[in-house]
């Protein structure tokens, strides 16, 4: 599917998955400091270009390091201030980084793929409509997220298998900025 029949402009809302999407992922562990949080090639550059097209741009990333001890929310909430304070350095806007601290499982509604932090997102932001919504990400999960509330979706590629494609599958976010400028 062509992304550029989507015809986005500052009425679409973009969610981004953020370890593999926007900085190095760590396989089978967790980002824990800034120190750790290393952009991917051009992805700053892309979420601030990004922002010039889509009306709101946000984060969503399950983060259940929290919950097993191996980071504070108050490190997360540094790592994302960073995050933001670097992608306003480059004339660019996150409007906010949702996160899920807890632990997988079926109760937890706030971790992808349940929609819990796409539901916070629009409530405290009236203009998300989920139908002109992307979700970008590098997992099923992100897809399935995406999916399920009615969403356009990118998938960034990764070595993990592929189980649910995606709208547009991609090599990175800085190829999917490339791709929906004219």
């Amino acid at each position: 599917m062509e992304a550029k029949i989507w015809s986005f402009d500052k009425s679409w809302t973009l969610f981004l998955d953020r370890d593999g999407v926007i900085n190095e992922r760590i396989m089978e562990g967790y980002v824990r400091t800034k120190e750790e949080f290393i952009p991917l090639p051009g992805a700053i550059d892309s979420i601030a270009g990004l922002s010039e097209i889509f009306g709101l741009v946000f984060v969503v990333t399950n983060q259940q390091g929290i919950a097993k001890g191996l980071l504070t929310e108050s490190n997360l909430q540094e790592i994302h201030r960073s995050l933001m304070e670097s992608v306003e350095q480059m004339g660019g806007r996150l409007a906010q980084c949702y996160y899920a601290p807890g632990i997988a499982g079926p109760e937890n509604q706030l971790r992808k793929p349940k929609p819990g932090m796409a539901l916070l997102a629009q409530r405290q932001h009236k203009m998300v409509e989920f139908s002109r919504s992307v979700m970008v990400g590098d997992s099923d999960s992100d897809i399935v997220f995406g999916k399920n509330l009615g969403m356009k979706t990118v998938r960034i590629r990764t070595v993990e298998p592929i189980k649910v494609e995606a709208d547009l599958t991609l090599e990175s976010l800085a190829e999917f900025y490339k791709y929906v400028t004219p």
